[in-house]
Order: C-alpha cells, then structure tokens, then sequence
C-alpha cells in the first residue's frame, strides 16, 4: 500500500482507477478498507470512469497513531488531505467523507476552496455547525476495561467497532477530543462549491442534512431511508445520489 509523509507522521493511502480524481475521506474508527472498499464505494466510482484516492486518517488504518489530542485538531487533518493532493500533482479534486471525514472536507473546501471541485458530506448534516464532534462520552468508552464495562448506547456501539476494526482505541480517543472543531455559519455559507449532504433517515449521530444543504451556497440534501449512521455509508441510494451529482457537477 503506498503511502507518503506529511511532516512527522506517515499516511496510507490508495490509488485507483483513472478519470477525474476524488479524495475520500473516512470516518472516525474506520479506514480506506472498512468505510470505502467494502461497501462497493471503490468499485463503484472507479467503474464510473474515475480515479479514487482514499487516505487512512491519522490515526487510523495503517497511518501514523498518535496519543496527544492537539494532534487530532480538524485543521491538522485536513491539512493531510490537501499534502495528499500536493503529494499526487494533483491541483483540484472532488472530495467526499463520511462522518469525521466529511467534518475533514468541509474545513478543507472552507480552507483550500481553489483545491476542491466538489464536495460530498455524508453522515454529517448540522451538527458541522451546532455540535463540537463526537461526545466525550465515545472516549471514556474507548478507554473502558471491556466492551461489557460500557452503558453508553453511543460508546457502546463506537467501542464494538473499533473492536471489530482492531483499532488503536487510545489513538482514537485521543482523536475524540482532540477532533471536536465547528464551522461557523458563515465559514460554511462562503463554501462555494457543489456540494451534497446525505444522512441516514435513523441517523442519531450527524444532525439533519437539509439544514446545513440550506446554508450551502450550492448546497443540497440527500435522506438515506432508513438508515441509521453505521449502515447508511453503504447503501445504494447513496451510491446513486453521489455518482447523479459527480455526473451533473460542471
């Protein structure tokens, strides 16, 4: 797997297909593998005609684990998406993430909007502006003896994943409370750029997509019936929505 290095830490990524690029970027607990090639994303898009990088977080996958939470600072990270970007020779991309990540793409269309063609926030709807990330509460979960130790619905279900996903859990907690950064209204409103909000229907995690579509210049919303944050990333009427966008971007 290839990787490059941005200042002290080392990033994974993959690199797919050809056409025009689009970055994706992974949610917290997760990486390039569990949120994009095995729920088809990769095949999907490539298939399509396009060229798909996707990167392991810091902290993440097989990226660099770090333990202080100011390394974690949503800036620092999407600061790795546009190295990536420079790393590759790439100038403009569009940019899709999920959850973490699609908190990850919005600060860098906000940031670096001459480097992003497109934007796609998944499982992130208003709380990019009225909440501060993932609660504390995932943390302490993290960091609990054993799964069985964990009462928190919402700890428990973070906790089982990062179980699954064989994750540094002390690297992830340190991401937790280092990662909860907001975009301001008006941070958001001058994010000039296509852009499309798609969050599960049962989603408990992300806020509603339609009101942070409406402070989007360019901005609209997608509902995945259904859904809730964990199985929404997968489902086809996400994957349709996402490539009729990509398609009808100018």
């Amino acid at each position: 797997m290839p990787a490059f290095r941005h200042g002290a830490i080392e990033i994974a990524f993959l690199d797919e297909g050809e056409g025009e690029p689009i970055v994706l970027v992974h949610g917290f607990g997760s990486n390039k593998e569990v949120n994009w090639v095995r729920p088809g994303w990769t095949t999907t898009l490539t298939t399509a005609g396009r060229r798909v990088i996707a990167l392991d977080d810091r902290g993440h996958g097989e990226s660099t684990k770090l333990y202080e939470p100011a390394d974690y600072h949503t800036d620092l990270m999407a600061e790795d998406v546009r190295a990536l970007l420079d790393h590759l020779h790439i100038e403009r991309a569009d940019v899709m993430g999920y959850s973490m990540g699609a908190r990850i793409t919005a600060f860098l269309a906000a940031k670096y909007p001459d480097r992003v063609r497109s934007i796609i926030l998944g499982g992130l709807g208003i709380k990019l502006v009225e909440g501060v990330g993932l609660p504390e509460s995932i943390a302490l979960a993290l960091e609990a003896p054993s799964l069985d130790d964990v009462t928190d619905p919402v700890g428990h279900m973070f906790r089982a994943f990062a179980e699954q996903t064989k994750s540094d859990r002390r690297a992830l907690a340190a991401c937790i409370r280092g990662s909860r950064q907001v975009l301001s209204r008006e941070e958001v409103a001058r994010i000039d750029v296509p852009a499309l909000v798609a969050v599960g229907t049962r989603d408990t995690v992300a806020g509603k997509p339609q009101p942070l579509a409406d402070l989007l210049p360019k901005g609209e919303a997608l509902e995945i019936p259904d859904r809730d944050h964990m199985v929404a990333v997968g489902e086809k009427v996400f994957k349709a929505a996402a490539l009729g966008f990509l398609n009808a971007r100018p």
